[in-house]
């Protein structure tokens, strides 16, 4: 096991009827920037509970954030918190709104130019506005961790920010929040609360088996719990373990001390900003191509997942290898999220640009750092179909 350090300054305050909770939470006297989304929280109640809660807070708000968070959208709610000399930020709503508010929070006392510099330059990042979140779509965990990944439309550009300044101070999580969701945004937050899990786990054996049985009950809780939100999407405890497992995917837990492999995830960037696809379709086309290109450097962890999350017996190593890629794929469909890029009538010919982009910024991805440019246009042409 390799040496970690773990810290994880986020109050989780969990279930039904916990919105009420907020008054308690958000520091008294302050002026807070509500931040929202499409406006779904003012349709399906979430809206009247946050500022019932609220209470004597002075609010102002910002709607409209979008799907995978536009830094020229974020900006004017930089401006409008500037102006309104705000001094704490609340979320509301799912991973995207979320991961706009840290950029949000970071970006207002910023005061060394253009705040995309500090996308790309992490250490830039000196000083954050507090925020807090109600969540109400599980599937980025991004409420309770320090990351946020934020689009640039006029660069055509989607990038992670990282800073330990950006965690919330709390989090909300009430699984009848998520009861209204559509159905794709659920198969496609349970995607990436998968791969979240496997990019962590599906590496290489450093003898830190608390950890893989940690990322197992996570995936074998997925598989569990998918097919009863499909067949009964109000069910209390099934939308309790959905948004629970979305949360321990990505709070720096089942990472302590083990290697990680984020390929999926920054390739999956790429389709996004090319292609407007949803991130977790991203994910679900390339996640099986990324672990079919990478077998032979995966294959002890292959055939551990095999076995012990999808009950693969009685078979050799390539097969059970196959076996565990083949069962990952068919997982993803089974949710509702195709897997091919034939499936969103994207030709691989049209993905040159990626393959340029990772050319041009010379990036090695993997735990082993061997996948480049070249190794991404292989990958991209397994997930052709």
């Amino acid at each position: 096991m390799f040496n970690f350090t773990f810290h994880n300054p986020t109050k989780i305050v969990f279930g039904k009827g916990t919105i009420s909770e907020l008054g308690n939470l958000v520091p008294p006297g302050c002026k807070v920037l509500m931040t929202y989304g499409g406006g779904s929280i003012k349709r399906n109640g979430v809206y009247d509970q946050v500022m019932e809660a609220l209470g004597a807070c002075s609010v102002t708000e910002f709607g409209g954030v979008e799907p995978n968070p536009r830094y020229e959208t974020l900006m004017k709610a930089v401006e409008q918190a500037r102006a309104g000399e705000v001094d704490f930020l609340l979320a509301v709503g799912g991973g995207s709104v979320l991961d706009g508010t840290k950029f949000i929070a970071a970006a207002v006392p910023y005061r060394g130019g253009d705040p995309w510099d500090m996308v790309l330059d992490h250490a830039l990042v000196t000083a954050a506005v507090p925020m807090g979140a109600v969540l109400t779509l599980p599937a980025t965990g991004s409420e309770m961790n320090g990351t946020a990944v934020i689009s640039h439309e006029t660069l055509q550009d989607k990038r992670p920010l990282k800073s330990l300044l950006i965690y919330p101070q709390f989090s909300i999580l009430d699984p009848e929040t998520t009861y209204s969701l559509p159905e794709r945004q659920v198969a496609n937050g349970i995607v990436d609360t998968f791969v979240h899990v496997t990019e962590q786990y599906l590496t290489y054996d450093v003898n830190a088996p608390l950890q893989d049985r940690q990322a197992e009950a996570i995936l074998s809780t997925l598989v569990e719990e998918a097919p009863k939100v499909k067949a009964n999407p109000n069910t209390y405890d099934v939308r309790a373990n959905l948004m629970w497992c979305s949360t321990q995917a990505l709070n720096g837990l089942i990472v302590c001390g083990v290697p990680s492999d984020f390929a999926t995830h920054l390739i999956g960037h790429e389709l996004t900003v090319f292609f407007g696809l949803d991130h977790g379709q991203t994910l679900a086309i390339l996640h099986p191509a990324v672990l079919q290109h990478q077998r032979e450097h995966k294959a002890q962890k292959l055939i551990q997942y095999a076995q012990r999350v999808w009950g693969v017996r009685g078979l050799g190593d390539e097969e059970t290898i196959d076996a565990a890629i083949a069962k990952t794929d068919e997982f993803f469909r089974s949710v509702g999220v195709p897997t091919k890029l034939s499936d969103y009538g994207i030709e691989l010919a049209a993905c040159k640009p990626i393959v340029e982009r990772f050319k041009e910024r010379g990036t090695k991805m993997g735990e082993h750092k061997n996948i480049g440019y070249r190794e991404v246009e292989e990958i991209l042409a397994l997930c052709a179909g």
